[in-house]
């Protein structure tokens, strides 16, 4: 485990389209998804992480909280499945359906989109408003498996508040830090060390 900190993509920045299956009901998720949408929430993680697994209720909870607000979520896993086949999109489905998460999970085999999006790390959140536009990026909360505070997802929760009530989010962020994406030998993107 490499603990890697999110590379904090510049705020404003447009989301980058994708089109990804979802590994549970086989539909194609992309940007237009969420085209009715206020708010969207791209989050990169994977099965087997102690930090995705840290927070894995959190980001259930999160989805249940805002299943009638007008936010859109994704979850997608970019992890080599060669080497790490806990995250396979197998895999994937039986922790969605396990964890009962309300929003798709998608695997993105080739690795293209966790790179649009210069993710580093599991889990690693991007928030983006109506105009998709990155609002926020960052960690969770202050909570880690070894720090013993509680999660409650309260940086992401204040973040995703203000923009569905059109306030100001500071942007003054911190880091998410997880597992380094597990990148296929020879694909790592250049922004990854």
């Amino acid at each position: 485990m490499v603990l890697t900190p999110s590379t904090m993509l510049a705020l404003g920045t447009k989301a980058p389209d994708f089109a990804l299956a979802d590994v549970v009901s086989g539909d194609t998720i992309s940007l237009g998804t969420f085209a009715d949408k206020k708010a969207l929430l791209v989050i990169f993680m994977c099965r087997h992480c102690p930090f995705v697994k840290h927070i894995q209720q959190e980001l259930a909870k999160l989805g249940k909280d805002y299943a009638n607000e007008s936010l859109g979520i994704v979850a997608i896993s970019a992890n080599d499945v060669e080497k790490y086949p806990d995250d396979s999109p197998e895999n994937l489905k039986q922790m969605a359906q396990e964890l009962g998460f309300n929003f798709p999970v998608c695997y993105d085999a080739t690795q293209e989109v966790a790179k649009a999006y210069t993710a580093a790390c599991t889990p690693d959140f991007f928030l983006f408003n109506q105009t998709q536009e990155l609002v926020y990026r960052g960690q969770l909360d202050d909570s880690r498996p070894s720090n013993n505070l509680p999660v409650t997802g309260q940086d992401l929760r204040n973040a995703i508040s203000n923009v569905l009530a059109d306030k100001p989010i500071p942007s003054e962020q911190k880091p998410s830090i997880g597992c380094n994406i597990k990148w296929i030998p020879g694909k790592e993107p250049s922004y990854f060390g």
